[in-house]
Formats: structure tokens, sequence, C-alpha cells
């Protein structure tokens, strides 16, 4: 039984889920939506939500800890000047997630995943 255990694996291994989660994280921040399977999109949201709640702190602690899942200065520096002071008086629910419908090639449920202005 699976009691206690969060998360979904997306057939990979957990090395393969956190470069999974960073490089999206990033594109998301980079560009303000992605479009994505909606398993990931679903995956993709809390630890997007977690980032920009840590960087509304504004600190050099939080600069750097969220440095540690962001590794592109250029989208760093935009979550901290641009992305965390638009959200200062939202207390969560940063993003938004859209189903697109079904991917031709393999009927996988797609979604964009944006976020919200």
């Amino acid at each position: 039984m699976r009691h206690g255990k969060a998360g979904r694996k997306l057939s990979r291994s957990s090395s393969h889920r956190k470069a999974l989660a960073e490089a999206q994280a990033t594109a998301l921040l980079r560009v303000g939506r992605i479009h994505t399977t909606l398993p990931k999109a679903k995956e993709l949201r809390p630890y997007v939500e977690h980032l920009i709640t840590v960087a509304k702190g504004g600190t050099l602690h939080d600069r750097r800890n969220v440095a540690k899942d962001i590794h592109d200065r250029d989208v760093l520096a935009k979550l901290f000047s641009e992305v965390a002071p638009r959200y200062a008086g939202r207390s969560g629910g940063y993003t938004r997630i859209l189903k697109t419908g079904i991917r031709r090639g393999d009927a996988a449920e797609t979604a964009l995943i944006e976020l919200v202005d």
C-alpha cells in the first residue's frame, strides 16, 4: 500500500524527476506558460508555487535557496525582480492549469500551465 507516499513517479528515477522539475520550472518562469502533459503539470504546480513563495521574501538567503533549483541566472533575476513582486499581495495560487485535450501520437492528456496575471 502507498500510504503517505505523495507525488507521481512519472516513470522516471528520482534524479530524472528532479531534473525534469527544475527544467520545467525554469521554462515556466522564463516564458510564463508551457505546454506539457497533465500529470507533469500537476507535479510542477506545487514546485513552482513554493519557489515563488520563497522568492517573495527577497533576502539573500531566499535567493540562495531558490538558486539551488533554478540554475539560470537570468531566470533567477527575473523571478526576484518581476515575478515575486507581482504576487506580493497574493498568498498562493500563482499558477493555472488548463486542459488542452488529447495528444494525437500517444493519447496522453495535455495541459497548459501558466502564471496567473
